[in-house]
């Protein structure tokens, strides 16, 4: 059963799952217990918000020591995200394998799909959805924003590690992460009417607002995913800035919390 907890490391306050399912380590941090100044502060993971690079630099070492993995920094994989569907596959902690892998990754990825031991996974956000997937011995992480949403990405990520590791959907545990809430993401009419065409009414419960985790529990659905297998943290970002960054309630100028896993050496093969 997939289920979230919070708790504080180092400074670092995480919402995790402690039972490390399928060997896999997870975690969404929130915005306190970094070095970032205003309007970054403080644990700001994004490098691509106008932060200082040696600031965000020590912000993600933080997080990661806070999950037990400060020494694979050298390793961590944080790709582009341009909201897109580009799911990305690193198999290997292979220096040349994992350079490619992140290579690619860098390029334009919004899921990674992890069966490497000992290689961490970054993404980063600040209102869209985060997504954490574990299988037995492998994970995937999404960020799923309107668009990637729409597109379905929380789907083609879990076929796509389903079809990496040999398994099959019912095994599968998803972990929604904070994001804006329906209350507070109000989109244009035609927007809502694109996202109740493609998920159902259920999806803008109320005029023009837009229910971000009823369409990604949707989605992983299509895909197989028992809605019981699905952890949500059901806080808004935009109503709680004093956890998480939120680029809409902060007018775009704020920093990003991250979702991050992975998996320690020799637990794999889980």
């Amino acid at each position: 059963m997939a289920s979230l907890t919070r708790q504080t490391s180092g400074g670092v306050t995480l919402l995790t799952d402690e039972s490390r399912p399928g060997g896999v380590t997870l975690a969404f941090t929130e915005r306190t217990g970094g070095v970032s100044a205003a309007p970054y502060a403080s644990l700001n993971l994004g490098a691509r918000c106008g932060d200082e690079a040696a600031r965000v630099a020590e912000n993600r070492r933080r997080a990661l020591a806070a999950v037990g993995a400060e020494g694979l920094l050298d390793r961590l994989v944080v790709p582009h995200q341009v909201h897109g569907d580009h799911v990305v596959s690193v198999r290997s902690a292979e220096p040349a394998a994992l350079a490619a892998a992140r290579a690619e990754a860098e390029a334009g990825a919004d899921a990674v799909v992890c069966t490497a031991p000992g290689v961490p996974v970054l993404m980063c956000f600040a209102d869209c959805v985060p997504v954490v997937l574990v299988a037995p011995g492998a994970f995937a992480v999404a960020h799923s924003g309107w668009r990637g949403t729409i597109a379905r990405i929380a789907e083609k990520c879990a076929r796509a590690l389903c079809a990496e590791v040999g398994c099959v959907p019912s095994e599968l545990l998803a972990y929604v992460g904070p994001h804006v809430g329906a209350a507070d993401y109000e989109v244009s009419e035609e927007l809502a009417a694109r996202f109740a065409a493609e998920f159902g009414p259920s999806v803008v419960p109320t005029p023009r607002h837009l229910d971000l985790t009823a369409a990604v529990v949707s989605a992983l659905a299509s895909a197989g995913v028992d809605e019981k297998s699905v952890a949500v943290c059901d806080v808004s970002t935009a109503s709680a800035t004093n956890r998480f960054f939120s680029y809409r309630a902060e007018s775009g100028e704020t920093g990003r919390h991250g979702a991050i896993a992975l998996m320690g050496a020799g637990e794999a093969t889980l």
